[in-house]
Formats: C-alpha cells, structure tokens, sequence
C-alpha cells in the first residue's frame, strides 16, 4: 500500500494583461483527481482577491483537516460518538528564524461535540488530540509549529 501518490495540478495562464508584478493575475485552478478544481489566488496582501483560497489558507485548512479525520478515526475505533467537529485554526505569516516569510504556527482550535449519552473527562478528549497530533500526515510533514487547543 505505502508508498501512495497524491496529486494536485496547478494551472495558471496570462489574461492578456501586462505582464509585471503589480498587473498579472494572481488567479489559478487547483486540479484533484476526484475532478474538483478550485480557483486559487494570492493573498490580498499579495495582489490576489479575496474571494479566492489563498495557498497559505489551504495550508492551514490542510492541517486542521487530517488533525480531524485522525481525531475522528480515533474516537471511532474507541466507540465514542461525535456528533459535531468544528476548527476555527489560525495561521502566522511572518519571517521565520532565517528571515524568510513562512507559516510558523497554526494554531487549531477544534470543538468536539459528542453523542449527549457520552460524558468524557477533558483530560481524556485532550489524550486523543494528542494522538491525532502524532498520526496526522500533514503535521508530521512540516516544520510549522502546530499547537492544538480544544474547546470546550
């Protein structure tokens, strides 16, 4: 099974507009196998339009994803029931210690509710985030600092 492949295409063209950094498009597609594509841009801040995923955002919500599906594969496989999981993550652009912009942090915030049958000690649920930390694909891929603070 392992190795696994997993592909994205990027496209991008020119819109006929001059080509220098304060005219070009920032607008592009994000191509999945699964035949979804989704229009991508920069950051305002960097020239993009707001209405579009920007790739640092993408970042964030890739991270703050696998931590819930791995949270949420590990309440499964101990018979808990969620009923809801909601992440309000946020991530830091800034110059990191070689003076380079970079995510340095994303900070996940995820709210768990359960089944109301189920009554769980914090000291449990934050057990399995811990868990969830060390088994997502995407936390153990990058150098950002991932901190996760449940909510309760």
């Amino acid at each position: 099974m392992l190795p696994m492949e997993h592909r994205a295409r990027v496209t991008w063209r020119n819109d006929g507009a001059p080509f220098t950094y304060k005219s070009y498009a920032r607008e592009h597609e994000w191509h999945f196998d699964t035949r979804v594509v989704i229009v991508a841009s920069a950051a305002p801040e960097f020239g993009g339009k707001p209405e579009h995923i920007d790739p640092e955002t993408g970042f964030v919500a890739s991270l703050a994803s696998c931590h819930m599906l791995s949270f949420l594969a590990l309440a499964a496989r101990k018979g808990w029931i969620v009923e809801s999981y909601d992440d309000n993550a946020v991530g830091i652009l800034e110059k990191n210690a070689a003076g380079r912009l970079a995510i340095t942090k994303v900070t996940l915030k995820p709210l768990v509710r359960f089944a109301s049958a189920i009554s769980l000690p914090r000291s449990e649920v934050e057990i399995v985030h811990h868990q969830a930390h060390e088994e997502c694909f995407i936390a153990n891929s990058v150098k950002t600092e991932v901190r996760v603070e449940p909510q309760y």
